[in-house]
């Protein structure tokens, strides 16, 4: 899921088994068609913040799926303290930084990954 949404930094089963002793990452379905994911990462050394990412494959966008994660999602993060809530969306998903953008995240900064070409743009939920 997350590879068919930031193909610019895929991660190997390796890379999402690691992830999971760390972060808490869950799957979204429709019956039994996966449609979206979330990633929620602890407070840590780099960052105060909790990082919050809801992932909705493009097909089923603008039908609430990205909501009920998002939602989801935010309610777990709250639950890990930090100080505010933050997100990293692939400056090419334009969906993505739209419905951030809604629900009241604002621009920090944008990245580049080593190798990459597409930045990501880092925000935080303006609280």
């Amino acid at each position: 899921m997350h590879n068919e949404i930031i193909p610019t930094a895929p991660l190997s089963v390796g890379d999402v088994r690691e992830r999971m002793t760390r972060n808490v990452l869950e799957m979204a379905y429709l019956g039994d068609v996966a449609v979206g994911c979330s990633t929620v990462r602890p407070p840590s050394d780099e960052t105060a913040a909790v990082t919050v990412i809801a992932r909705v494959l493009p097909e089923f966008r603008r039908r609430g799926f990205g909501e009920a994660i998002y939602r989801r999602a935010l309610e777990r993060g709250r639950k890990l303290g930090g100080d505010g809530v933050e997100t990293h969306i692939l400056a090419s998903n334009e969906d993505g930084l739209r419905f951030a953008k809604a629900h009241g995240f604002v621009e920090v900064e944008t990245y580049l990954l080593p190798g990459d070409t597409i930045p990501f743009v880092e925000l935080r939920l303006g609280e």
